[in-house]
């Protein structure tokens, strides 16, 4: 078996090159960190090489091949920026699974993800407010604020945030812009393409779409709290801004947008929706408005 799982990787390697193998490791120093332990988790960091390309799951109801998409999310959760083929990478997966109560194998399963993705929708305020019965009411007109012109997408205009996200939003961009050139160099790269949706008006969509209840269109939406943002983080050509397409999101998770924001957004109080690489929702205070803004 372990033959058989070196072969694969061998294949996959020269199928996507030593540049598409590679992740996170930035330099000599973290490669080296990342495949220490080869003699004790080599054939498992194999197995991982394999199963980032080849899984075939359908995690959020509709068939995905591997688990690349999922990567900047994972390696900030095991606290790794090592390489998912890695012997690093599997350690610290290892350790993660022990401290969750899994089999500490050290190998991406299917019931290590449900636990990553327990993890992140407890993070968002909405997912439990409807986990308690409740659809957070719309904030009051006056606590709503307009864009700028140059802070909306072409592709999904949109007009109004909560004026307190709106102005954590500013300060993350800005953040980003200062410490990543390829977001400084594309202006639509962290404008933002939906922001407060007026429920009666999403109600009424999602009623002639005869769709309330599903991904696309949801009679309860977290935007009409006004804390929910969606953010151009990139997207393929000819794909929408927002497209559900496997393809598509692997391709924005592994843009400079998101690892950014998947790294730094907690500073400024947002938290993913793991399904969508664009949307990001607003929690409180982070640390940037509490240490008094950057």
């Amino acid at each position: 078996m372990t033959v058989r799982i070196a072969v694969l990787a061998a294949a996959l390697l020269s199928l996507f090159g030593a540049s598409g193998m590679a992740h996170a490791a930035t330099n000599a120093g973290e490669a080296q960190i990342c495949d220490r332990l080869t003699t004790a988790w080599d054939s498992v960091a194999q197995g991982n090489a394999v199963s980032l390309y080849t899984l075939e799951w359908a995690p959020f109801g509709s068939s995905e091949w591997g688990w690349e998409t999922y990567i900047p999310l994972i390696q900030r959760e095991v606290g790794s920026p090592c390489d998912p083929a890695s012997p690093g990478f599997a350690e610290a997966l290892a350790a993660f699974q022990s401290r969750h109560s899994l089999p500490a194998t050290g190998q991406f399963d299917q019931a290590t993800f449900q636990v990553f993705r327990g993890l992140w929708q407890e993070r968002r305020p909405f997912v439990m407010a409807r986990v308690r019965g409740e659809c957070p009411d719309p904030p009051p007109i006056n606590m709503l604020a307009y864009l700028d012109p140059n802070e909306e997408h072409a592709q999904r205009m949109t007009r109004l945030l909560r004026r307190d996200v709106l102005d954590a939003y500013r300060r993350m961009a800005a953040a980003a812009r200062a410490e990543v050139p390829a977001i400084a160099a594309d202006p639509e790269l962290m404008q933002i393409f939906s922001g407060f949706r007026d429920p009666e008006a999403d109600a009424a969509r999602c009623a002639a779409q005869g769709n309330c209840d599903g991904v696309r269109r949801a009679a309860c939406s977290p935007h009409r709290t006004g804390t929910a943002v969606d953010i151009h983080v990139g997207h393929v050509p000819g794909m929408g801004v927002d497209s559900t397409d496997p393809t598509s999101r692997r391709h924005m998770a592994q843009g400079p947008t998101y690892r950014w924001l998947v790294a730094n957004a907690a500073r400024f109080g947002f938290t993913p929706y793991v399904f969508e690489p664009w949307h990001w929702e607003w929690t409180g205070t982070g640390d940037d408005q509490a240490s008094g803004g950057r």
